[in-house]
C-alpha cells in the first residue's frame, strides 16, 4: 500500500474543524456525542482522511464508552499500531496505515472472538453504508 504524505495545510482544506483535529492533531472527541457511538447501519468504517477500509459494522459493539468501538479491524495491515505515553498513562494508539491518521486507541477488554476494544472517534471516521 502506498503512503499518503500531505501537508497540515492540505489536510485542513480537506477535513472539518474537528476533523482535523482528531485524525490529523492526535485530538479526542467527547464520549457520547453526536457520531457513530450508537450508529446501528450496515457498511464499512474508512478513513476520514484517505478513505481506506478499516472496520465492518458487523465487529462493532457496545462498550458503554461513549466512543465506537470494534473488536477486530476489516483488514488487519489497514490499521497501524504506536505506543502512547501521553497524559502520564501507558497506551496503543490507532493509525490508518495510509495516512496515519489518529483513530483512537486499542485496549485488551473487548468481546470474543479477539478480546480487543478498539475505542475509536467517530470524527476519524465515515461510514459507507450498505451491505457487508
Amino acid at each position: 500500500m502506498d503512503k499518503i504524505s500531505k501537508t497540515n495545510a492540505e489536510w485542513r482544506a480537506q477535513l472539518t474543524d474537528d476533523e482535523f483535529h482528531v485524525a490529523r492533531k492526535k485530538g479526542t472527541e467527547r464520549p457520547f456525542g453526536p457520531g457513530y457511538n450508537n450508529c446501528h447501519e450496515a457498511g464499512i468504517y474508512t478513513c476520514v482522511c484517505c478513505g481506506l477500509e478499516l472496520f465492518s459494522s458487523e465487529a462493532k459493539f457496545d462498550s458503554g464508552t461513549g466512543w465506537p468501538s470494534f473488536h477486530t479491524p476489516l483488514v488487519a495491515e489497514n490499521v497501524a499500531e504506536e505506543a502512547d505515553n501521553s497524559l502520564f498513562m501507558r497506551r496503543t494508539e490507532v493509525l490508518c496505515a495510509r495516512c496515519d491518521g489518529h483513530l483512537g486507541h486499542v485496549f485488551p477488554d473487548g468481546p470474543a472472538p479477539t478480546g480487543l476494544r478498539y475505542c475509536l472517534n467517530s470524527a476519524s471516521l465515515r461510514l459507507v453504508a450498505g451491505e457487508v
